[in-house]
């Protein structure tokens, strides 16, 4: 009918559900499409257009989500009674796809205040970090750390950012050389070297498996004016270990405030693409997004970092179809190969991703959810694939294996080299990741109003027809731009950004 207002929007041409646009009451009209909804149907869920027969294929965005368990009726509810999972069933053609979108002439690549550190690394932040070799550790990281929240304490150095005690609950009871302890390794290694930093002390106990002076060996850093280290055994205990790390750290804290932010080239903005509490909508407005944003930066000469292995699976062609080389998708079907097999003893293998959040927000299996999950990635070349904290080699879109979980994966994320964190979320996930900034984007304008103190950009914007996604698109990319420049985000104002801090631990404890 003329003039009706859309209730339920279908993704895809021959896509056989729709998507609520709002709460839909059983017998209410599937405007634009023929049909009454047979139950009631929650906000996101999704709704059958068409009858499907029982192994009947459900498709949206064209791509397979799972197989129908039962007959389902057109107009019915399409979720977790209904919709089983299946295995990936996604191509793996490699390359048929690349993108051949032009990099900006040099000339008209944007730029943004920088702090560009001696050895030419650009920050975003200008932290003094206090890192753990374990976690008997941790106690004294937070005291160095909570000495400098006065902020009379901090006042002697203006434009230092704060000092920020990162710790964890590992480096001991693991066996050296096992994946875990490479991992811890080389994740504290990332944060060592990481440009928001402009110093870092380490402190650990004395007598950890994790040890202060392998760790500097292995990971090729070098102690001097911007790292030091601490060890508690050594220094006298606790008392005497934290005095001793706060004047370490007043050292550190009298040349951080000798940086100065200068214009540097968008190129030097390294993202890490995250999302959490995803709901139908993450796919739809927030992801595409960002996305866009991504494909502005990457033209731009910048670096984005897509993970969460766990969460692109059944959605793999879409990375693999714009890999540069068949190595590169090798690389990335070797990580499936390898979650596939790490969770084969779990009780719903791959599908025990999507979340409790994420099905209430209308996501039924881990396929559905990746298809959502891919798109932060935008339409660019994929041009490599890394393990967790690996340092990058190359620019353009990145992919670095991790788990799903958010706080690990960006962890991973800042450890291989992102200054900025970009957070997509449906449900509303409160997360910050220091020393690097977390833009936080909603999907919806109803949970962007109810979390308005923890939400920078409403992407909801998008399904309310008040902006298309390549608007939103360059709205994200400048807000990128702005945060980068120092202009504070919602979790940084509101303290987050220390506890989020978890390395991927993969090995049992001995």
């Amino acid at each position: 009918m003329a003039g009706q207002v859309a209730a339920v929007l279908q993704l895809k041409p021959g896509d056989e559900v729709g998507i609520a646009l709002r709460d839909l009451h059983a017998g209410e009209a599937l405007a634009p499409f023929p049909g009454v909804a047979a139950t009631d149907i929650p906000f996101g869920h999704k709704v059958a257009l068409v009858e499907l027969r029982p192994g009947a294929a459900v498709h949206r965005f064209g791509q397979p989500i799972g197989l129908a368990r039962q007959a389902i009726a057109a107009g019915a509810h399409v979720h977790l009674h209904n919709l089983g999972f299946e295995t990936s069933m996604a191509g793996h053609a490699i390359g048929t796809r690349l993108s051949n979108a032009p990099l900006r002439p040099k000339a008209e690549i944007p730029s943004f205040d920088g702090i560009v550190r001696v050895d030419g690394r650009v920050a975003t932040r200008n932290y003094v970090g206090v890192l753990t070799s374990v976690n008997c550790s941790s106690l004294v990281a937070r005291m160095i750390a909570d000495h400098f929240r006065d902020p009379l304490r901090l006042a002697p150095y203006p434009g230092v950012d704060g000092v920020v005690a990162l710790t964890h609950k590992s480096g001991c009871s693991v066996a050296d050389g096992s994946m875990s302890m490479s991992m811890l390794r080389r994740t504290l290694g990332g944060y060592a070297r990481h440009p928001n930093f402009a110093g870092v002390l380490l402190v650990g106990l004395g007598c950890e498996d994790n040890q202060i002076d392998q760790l500097i060996d292995e990971e090729q850093l070098e102690l001097g004016d911007e790292l030091n280290k601490l060890v508690m055994q050594e220094t006298g205990g606790t008392r005497t270990s934290i005095g001793r790390g706060i004047e370490l750290v007043e050292a550190m804290l009298e040349r951080a405030a000798q940086a100065k932010r200068q214009p540097v080239p968008v190129s030097e903005i390294i993202v890490g693409l995250q999302c959490g509490g995803s709901d139908s909508f993450s796919g739809i407005s927030a992801n595409p997004a960002l996305g866009a944003a991504v494909d502005r930066l990457v033209a731009s000469g910048g670096t984005a970092i897509l993970a969460e292995t766990p969460e692109i699976y059944g959605a793999e062609n879409l990375l693999l179809e714009r890999a540069v080389t068949k190595d590169v998708g090798e690389k990335l079907l070797g990580l499936l190969d390898w979650w596939e097999d790490y969770t084969r003893n779990e009780p719903q293998g791959f599908d025990n991703n999507p979340s409790p959040g994420n099905k209430a927000g209308g996501l039924t299996t881990i396929l559905e959810k990746s298809l959502g999950a891919v798109a932060k990635g935008g339409t660019t070349n994929l041009t490599d694939v890394i393990g967790y904290a690996q340092p990058l080699a190359t620019r353009g879109l990145v992919f670095m294996d991790s788990p799903g979980f958010d706080p690990m994966s960006a962890t991973g994320q800042v450890a291989s080299g992102a200054n900025l964190i970009a957070f997509t979320t449906g449900r509303g996930s409160c997360f910050g990741c220091r020393p690097s900034p977390s833009i936080k984007l909603a999907t919806n304008t109803a949970m962007f109003r109810r979390m308005e103190e923890d939400m920078d950009i409403n992407c909801g914007a998008i399904l309310d027809d008040e902006a298309s996604i390549d608007e939103m698109g360059e709205l994200v990319f400048r807000e990128m731009i702005a945060t980068a420049s120092g202009k504070p985000t919602k979790s940084e104002l509101l303290g987050y950004g220390e506890d989020e801090f978890a390395p991927w631990h993969v090995n049992a404890w001995l």
